[in-house]
């Protein structure tokens, strides 16, 4: 579903992404970790379009991001750390309009807004302008947006970030509903415990370098996936965790 083969994102002559190769199958949620500055949202921003790429190669369900990127982004959805939504708008108008742009029949789009709107349970919010939503109600905006259109691929970056717990709860069982009807996830979180539970693989990078990828078995052996993480950060050339 997601294909990331040696890719390559510099800053004034600093890797930001150094020659990183992933693979996310359908069906898979996939987690992405790393310490602030790692490289996680350079390479989610170069993975759904928004950085060009210098080096290397994105595979959206077998389409390359850089030769055709308008038949990827229809076919995955994304949302940033910080939903940028059209203020002006109101919450139903600003789901009309995302419909529209994936060409939802209208039929379908009313059942799914109301679906997930009850779910996030934000219904009676839809009417009022988004200027007036909090943070949270904004990320529950966002996070239907992305679902209404069944993209193969969601691509998230922080989500559970501003969510109450009880609609962190209810995104979960939304990603893993997602996947198990053969769609992907691919999201970075700083929730180690959210990762560790909901992952089916996750990847560690650190510097821009990948430096520790697999089911979660196999990346935590006997340990957390705390302890995994903070040993790989406190190591200098951090390759492998110590037990391994």
């Amino acid at each position: 579903m997601l294909k990331i083969e040696h890719l390559i994102k510099s800053y004034d002559e600093r890797k930001a992404v150094d020659d990183l190769s992933l693979e996310i199958k359908p069906g898979e949620i996939f987690g992405f970790i790393g310490h602030n500055g790692a490289g996680k949202t350079t390479t989610i921003k170069s993975v759904v379009g928004l950085l060009p790429i210098q080096s290397g190669e994105i595979y959206i369900d077998g389409i390359s991001i850089k030769k055709d990127p308008m038949a990827c982004k229809k076919i995955m959805a994304y949302i940033p750390d910080n939903p940028d939504l059209y203020d002006f708008l109101s919450g139903i108008k600003y789901l009309n309009f995302i419909a529209d742009i994936y060409g939802i029949d209208s039929t379908v789009r009313e059942e799914k807004i109301r679906k997930y709107a009850d779910i996030f349970e934000i219904t009676d919010d839809l009417a009022s302008p988004i200027s007036s939503y909090s943070h949270g109600m904004k990320q529950k905006l966002a996070i239907i947006s992305a679902f209404i259109h069944d993209p193969k691929l969601i691509v998230l970056d922080e989500p559970f970030v501003g969510l109450d717990p009880k609609a962190s709860h209810r995104l979960k069982e939304m990603m893993r509903s997602h996947c198990d009807k053969g769609g992907a996830i691919f999201f970075s979180t700083h929730v180690l415990e959210v990762a560790e539970k909901l992952c089916d693989h996750i990847a560690i990078i650190k510097n821009g370098k990948l430096i520790k990828v697999g089911t979660i078995e196999e990346v935590t052996q006997d340990a957390s996936l705390e302890e995994v993480f903070l040993e790989l950060e406190g190591e200098k050339d951090a390759v492998a965790v110590s037990k391994n």
